[in-house]
């Protein structure tokens, strides 16, 4: 048997008075779903263990199976792996994201309204030449998405992701020490945000922005502190022996490299609405022909559509996961006959009322070829609490999937 898990992130959400009082998912077209739903076996999933905030990384981390007590590090450690940067044992990594503040200091978006990787690259190393020296050190990535490494740094800090507290004032949320000890981080981090928008206020690549009526990227916003993680692979957890992760986004390549799934880059992929579908799903097709036995398909476009607030762009998102990746995957392996096994689940909620993630259960799927499906045969929030598998918790899900 092989094993194919189709994770659309913040898919799940809560009515929306724009869809009359639907969500996302109950709105939107998705023939594709409610078939593998009719065919497997469906339940709720609890992503986030008590004490965790509800982000992607401790969604993705406790779906796969681990135990976020013993593995968690942060995010910007797991985002290193994926862009191949290490982590020396005197080093602190933290996502550091490309952000947009009012001229009042008002947090307007965590994306710099969606800036891209070509524009972003060239403010990354306008801020290594100013800033970066010995102690700091920042790297680009995609889109807003970028790393800082700082040594000799103490990770107890509370940090606010961004996309938590749109329309909250900057200086409201800066970073905090959790103790004595980590108040010399925090206030050098703090020193690093404010530097940062001297940097980039006047930058060219704002200014053209500005021009043409987009969101200046003007401040960096670092979050999700944390050391080099000891994670086991999912070779020596669960006996995969050949996984691959297909993502736009370099949290999920990152979490893949640290379980020993190949990171397979798709050409065209966003991270947002426009992502390049048809190419995602052909690649993890063609890593079942060459051999995987684990696939780990992301579509990240349903999450950033919940943090815009647009419900009907996120019910789009819903509607082109069904039909361009879905659809044709399960037409495919009915067409080849090859015994694989399909989950279908989003990683939390992010609904558009709030534009932030959520820890409810999240709606999921298991198709086995060969076991008896239940009696749900839609695929929605409310029909997913009526499966046989009820609530799981922890690495349940997974030891399900692959049993």
């Amino acid at each position: 048997m092989k094993y194919i898990i189709v994770l659309g992130d913040g898919m799940a959400d809560e009515p929306c008075a724009e869809l009359g009082g639907l969500t996302p998912i109950e709105a939107a077209d998705t023939p594709a779903m409610d078939e593998l739903v009719r065919r497997g076996r469906s339940g709720l999933l609890a992503t986030v263990p008590e004490g965790f905030a509800p982000g992607s990384e401790i969604a993705h981390l406790s779906l796969l199976g681990y135990d976020l007590p013993t593995v968690f590090e942060g995010r910007g450690s797991l985002e290193a792996a994926s862009m191949g940067i290490d982590i020396a044992p005197d080093e602190m990594a933290l996502r550091c994201n490309l952000i947009c503040i009012t001229p009042d200091g008002v947090i307007k978006n965590h994306s710099a309204g969606h800036i891209s990787s070509e524009e972003a690259s060239e403010l990354i190393q306008a801020l290594n030449e100013k800033l970066g020296d010995s102690r700091a050190t920042f790297f680009p990535g995609v889109s807003y998405r970028h790393l800082l490494k700082i040594r000799n740094a103490d990770k107890r800090l509370v940090c606010t992701p961004p996309h938590d507290v749109p329309g909250t004032p900057a200086a409201d949320v800066m970073v905090r020490p959790e103790c004595p000890e980590a108040a010399e981080t925090a206030e050098y981090i703090n020193d690093l945000i404010l530097r940062s928008q001297q940097v980039l206020v006047n930058h060219p690549v704002n200014l053209r922005r500005i021009a043409e009526g987009k969101d200046p990227a003007n401040s960096i916003w670092p979050w999700s502190p944390g050391y080099k993680p000891a994670m086991a692979t999912m070779a020596e957890l669960f006996g995969i022996r050949k996984g691959v992760v297909i993502s736009a986004v370099d949290l999920i390549m990152g979490i893949g490299v640290y379980a020993g799934l190949k990171p397979v880059w798709v050409e065209g992929a966003t991270g947002l609405y426009d992502t390049n579908y048809e190419g995602k799903l052909q690649a993890a097709l063609q890593a079942l022909r060459d051999g995987a036995d684990f696939v780990f398909l992301h579509i990240e476009a349903s999450d950033e559509a919940g943090h815009e607030g647009d419900a009907g762009l996120k019910k789009l998102t819903v509607e082109n996961l069904d039909h361009r990746i879905l659809g044709p995957l399960l037409a495919e392996l009915d067409k080849s006959g090859e015994k694989v096994a399909v989950a279908l689940l989003p990683d939390h909620p992010t609904p558009c009322r709030i534009k932030t993630h959520t820890s409810d259960p999240v709606p999921f799927v298991i198709w086995r070829p060969g076991d008896s499906p239940d009696d749900v045969t839609v695929y929605s929030e409310k029909a997913a609490a009526g499966g046989c598998f009820g609530l799981l918790e922890g690495d349940r899900f997974i030891k399900e999937f692959l049993r």
